[in-house]
């Protein structure tokens, strides 16, 4: 505890929905209510707790988003929730989830992270032009041309850029996948059911002509689950991640509550590796080692480092491959361990494609530790050519 304190790492999480919880019940606020005065770009300087607390949202900050309404994984068989045309079946889009809002004739941008990030994509600026005054749209900021969604890498050279050059907007162009709406000409109308939202959705947009910043993001056919489970298939040669399903009927809620809107996401694509080097965590588990660089065989037989990851064994396993990394270290480089490279792990990922930045020549998307194989000799791992033909399997 001493060292943390002298470091500046110590510290104790409390999440925000209890915060929020916590607050309503002192003040006598309404929970979801307090949500959405708490979101937004407010600073303790700059307003009072009376203020935010109790005036209403648009009194203060024009940009305010909505809190974000969360799907459940779906662990079910669809079928089990029932008529399947009592559902509106979408894409789950591989991009930026966010809110565009056109409030006093300017256009916020804001992440699901509530970040304001308007200034990163200039190219929603001109939406004032065709949405009308108190319009908030939920939906994805999306790689796009062609009429077709990019992968998300190319996104990822925009992230984090404070000044987007022309060229920059001219390779990777951006465009919002919208598929709920949450204020109209200036009326809140979230418990309004989803199919009435999308009804209005689709009017307005369908209206606009000769704009290529807002798309409506499409439906699925919903004639049975069986055919439902074939578009699913088809979902990474599409670009997406699996499909949403949202009840016909559901209000935008606050957070993440069962029953409404469910991700049936598409299974990860799977690779084994070698451990070759270890880091410790953080905050918790800062005295574990969690971090891990993995490699595959090349033709040379020589192993070729390709991803790092961090989630998905349990803290038991960790402390176990702690106490194995500290007995078999071969090598350090300042906080990072090289280890004996005999530990093989399955690591389950979402997309792979070609990197010039990478060594190995290759990129994963959301890599996470799947199981520990600790049955499998080192010799037996995946190699890169394995990886390579994944990425001719996934682009086909």
């Amino acid at each position: 505890i001493f060292n943390k304190l002298i470091t500046g790492g110590f510290r104790m999480g409390v999440s925000q929905k209890l915060m929020t919880r916590s607050l309503s019940l002192a003040t006598g606020v309404d929970e979801h209510l307090l949500a959405h005065r708490l979101m937004g770009n407010w600073h303790p300087d700059t307003i009072t707790f009376n203020d935010l607390v109790f005036s209403e949202p648009s009194a203060h900050d024009a940009s305010k988003p909505f809190p974000f309404f969360l799907a459940h994984p779906l662990e079910q068989e669809p079928a089990a929730l029932g008529d399947p045309q009592e559902w509106i079946i979408e894409h789950k889009w591989d991009g930026i989830r966010g809110q565009l809002i056109v409030r006093g004739g300017q256009t916020f941008v804001w992440s699901r992270g509530e970040e304001l990030v308007t200034d990163r994509f200039p190219e929603f600026a001109t939406v004032t032009d065709f949405l009308p005054d108190g319009t908030v749209l939920d939906g994805e900021i999306l790689p796009f041309a062609n009429n077709a969604p990019l992968p998300f890498q190319d996104l990822q050279t925009r992230i984090g850029r404070k000044t987007v050059t022309k060229a920059l907007l001219a390779k990777t162009p951006v465009s919002f996948m919208a598929y709920d709406l949450l204020e109209w000409r200036g009326q809140d109308i979230r418990n309004e059911p989803l199919f009435q939202r999308r009804e209005i959705l689709a009017e307005f947009i369908g209206n606009i002509e000769g704009q290529k910043t807002i798309h409506l993001s499409p439906t699925v056919r919903t004639d049975s689950w069986k055919s439902i489970a074939e578009e699913r298939e088809k979902s990474r040669a599409k670009g997406c991640e699996g499909l949403m399903l949202k009840h016909r009927q559901s209000p935008y809620m606050v957070g993440r509550k069962k029953g409404y809107w469910w991700k049936w996401k598409i299974d990860p694509l799977l690779v084994d590796g070698v451990m070759i080097y270890a880091q410790r965590g953080h905050g918790r588990r800062a005295n574990l080692y969690t971090d891990f660089t993995f490699a595959v065989w090349d033709d040379s037989g020589q192993l070729v480092p390709f991803t790092k990851a961090y989630s998905g064994l349990t803290d038991e396993e960790f402390r176990q491959i702690t106490h194995w990394v500290q007995r078999n270290t071969t090598d350090r480089f300042g906080p990072v361990r090289q280890v004996k490279p005999v530990q093989v792990f399955e690591l389950a990922f979402e997309g792979i494609r070609h990197s010039s930045r990478h060594k190995s020549g290759i990129a994963l998307r959301f890599p996470r530790i799947k199981r520990w194989r600790k049955d499998k000799p080192a010799e037996e791992a995946n190699t890169l050519n394995d990886l390579k033909a994944l990425i001719g399997s996934t682009e086909d």
